[in-house]
């Protein structure tokens, strides 16, 4: 049996405490499965596909979660980094065969936020991080690499 690897988790800082309660959910879930949790944080939601890329190709972890918040302004700089991100995000996990959880939340108001990060609520942040063990899963069941 191969020894379990860390799961990486890339957050944005931005907004602190939505990041803190996305944090408190993704370390739930993967705390039990034995997995040790690596955590990078970054200044903004922007910065998380580069900091991804830069960490999966050591081969150091056996997956991958991103955490942030992207909350609607007055301009159209959140339908910009929503669409790349996300773009950025898949074609990593497609292209490096990357088990990833998606925890991005992309929020009209700070209110929307605040329910999907919150743990006792939609807990987004433990959502993702079952989607990156999911993923684990599947990959090591396939065979893949």
């Amino acid at each position: 049996m191969t020894a379990l690897k860390p799961i990486l988790v890339v957050e944005a800082r931005f907004y602190e405490k939505i990041a803190d309660w996305l944090f408190d959910g993704a370390s739930k879930v993967i705390a039990p499965s034995g997995h040790a949790i690596e955590r990078i944080s970054v200044p903004g939601v922007f910065e998380i596909p580069a900091a991804v890329k830069f960490a999966w190709d050591t081969g150091k972890y056996d997956g991958v979660v991103s955490l942030g918040c992207v909350i609607r302004g007055q301009t159209d700089h959140y339908d910009h980094i929503c669409r790349e991100v996300s773009r950025a995000l898949m074609d990593l996990a497609v292209q490096g065969a990357m088990p990833h959880g998606f925890g991005i939340l992309t929020c009209e108001n700070g209110d929307q936020a605040y329910e999907r990060a919150d743990v006792t609520k939609r807990d987004l942040g433990g959502k993702a991080a079952k989607a990156c063990l999911t993923m684990i899963d599947i990959r090591a069941r396939t065979g893949a690499r």
